[in-house]
């Protein structure tokens, strides 16, 4: 007879430092608002049209980031789950950016 067991999901990891929330919601910000920047300083520097363009390649650009960044840290058996910017931001500073280790008095 075959068992088989569902891991549960580990949480989103906890930043403690200060430092560490702040790469995390600077890389939270980028995620969320930086085709809307790009498209916004296109269209003041530029025109609609390369607005347009910048907004449609900045679009796909930071899709790509954004794939990159969830799946060089989220563990493998919980990559089927959605995860939001800030769930990815926490992670990825957590994992590779802050290496926080807590001592047990």
């Amino acid at each position: 007879m075959q068992e088989e067991f569902i891991e549960l999901r580990e949480p989103t990891p906890l930043l403690h430092s200060k430092r560490c929330r702040v790469i995390s919601l600077l890389l939270r910000l980028f995620l969320q608002y930086g085709s809307a920047a790009a498209t916004l300083s296109a269209w003041y520097l530029y025109d609609f049209f390369i607005a347009l363009l910048t907004l449609v390649l900045a679009f796909i650009l930071i899709g790509i980031i954004r794939s990159k960044l969830r799946n060089s840290v989220i563990p493998p058996s919980q990559r089927e789950y959605q995860y939001n910017d800030k769930e990815i931001a926490d992670w990825f500073s957590a994992k590779e950016l802050c290496y926080e280790t807590h001592e047990s008095l």
